[in-house]
């Protein structure tokens, strides 16, 4: 990256995220830039069906039909925020351990270097080791966690204290995330017994399930996130099934009713003015896809966390 002229800093014809210019973060090409996109391909802390590992190629793929103007915020977004491809973090991909030593390595080494890292999944699991990374840069974090599902689970659940649905019950226990500073939108379905949702409830988190979002309608939301989220550095942890199985079928734990694409974009898109630190992308399973409705979804959502971070360039 440091060898590249201003003129050679264009989106190139092959298959990065983006088409953006492609950089190593271990050798300190992330310097300079606003943000590096990563792929994690873990899928091995599923419950259910795996297969999200390959979501990052997939992403890649779709990326590259999402062109750079966006019409809602009225600004280029490849032209405020300088963005590259840092490729894939390197683990064994059957050592859950390893993979989060290598992402809070990686994922610190962006953030040191001044740019916000987006990470695609991967399932959900990826986020702590990011939040840790996160919260060693810029101290406790606000997170706009966006889900079907709570993700605050113990041990007693599957027997193991590392999996997609433990990251935030991790989170905060670890004073990642500061209090009354996490809000979950997007929950919804049964729950394995009413003590689920004691643990985030204990930090003041704020809950506001599909049929919130519905009833109160997005904007609504989006200005009670805005409120309380305010100044502090957020990180948005995006998982693809807070989204409705009609819409986004490719996932490994579906739960019907959930947000509509539009609902979604708009829900982001609401967040303007929020001081965007990192964003995750979590559980596209490109082979549960149809015609590449998720990814191509997951390709916007990432397209509006970059032009957040846009908007305060």
């Amino acid at each position: 990256m440091a060898q590249q002229s201003a003129l050679e800093y264009i989106r190139s014809g092959q298959t990065p995220f983006f088409r953006l210019p492609q950089i190593d973060p271990m050798r300190g090409e992330a310097k300079g830039l606003d943000a590096v996109l990563l792929g994690v391909t873990f899928d091995a802390g599923t419950t259910y069906q795996p297969g999200a590992r390959f979501a990052p190629y997939h992403l890649r793929r779709l990326s590259a039909l999402v062109q750079s103007w966006h019409p809602a915020h009225g600004i280029d977004v490849f032209e405020r925020v300088k963005a590259a491809d840092g490729g894939n973090v390197a683990f064994p991909p059957f050592d859950p351990a390893a993979m989060r030593e290598a992402v809070q390595r990686d994922v610190g080494l962006v953030s040191k270097s001044g740019a916000a890292p987006f990470v695609v999944g991967g399932d959900h699991s990826i986020a702590l080791p990011v939040l840790r990374a996160l919260n060693a840069q810029h101290g406790k974090l606000a997170v706009v966690h966006v889900d079907a599902h709570l993700d605050t689970s113990g041990p007693e659940v599957w027997g193991a204290a590392h999996h997609h649905g433990t990251p935030f019950r991790h989170a905060i226990g670890e004073g990642l995330i500061a209090r009354g500073a996490l809000v979950q939108i997007g929950i919804r379905g049964p729950w394995g017994r009413s003590t689920d949702r004691d643990v985030s409830g204990a930090h003041d988190a704020r809950c506001i399930t599909a049929e919130d979002v519905t009833r109160l309608g997005v904007a609504s939301v989006a200005l009670d996130i805005a409120e309380r989220l305010h100044g502090k550095p957020v990180y948005v942890s995006f998982d693809v099934d807070a989204i409705d199985p009609a819409f986004a079928p490719g996932t490994g734990t579906p739960v019907p009713g959930g947000l509509t694409p539009m609902q979604a974009l708009q829900l982001l898109r609401g967040l303007a003015g929020l001081r965007l630190v990192g964003m995750d992308l979590v559980a596209i399973c490109p082979a549960l896809d149809h015609a590449d409705l998720t990814s191509l979804l997951g390709a916007h959502l990432l397209f509006e966390g970059l032009a957040l971070l846009g908007l305060n360039r």
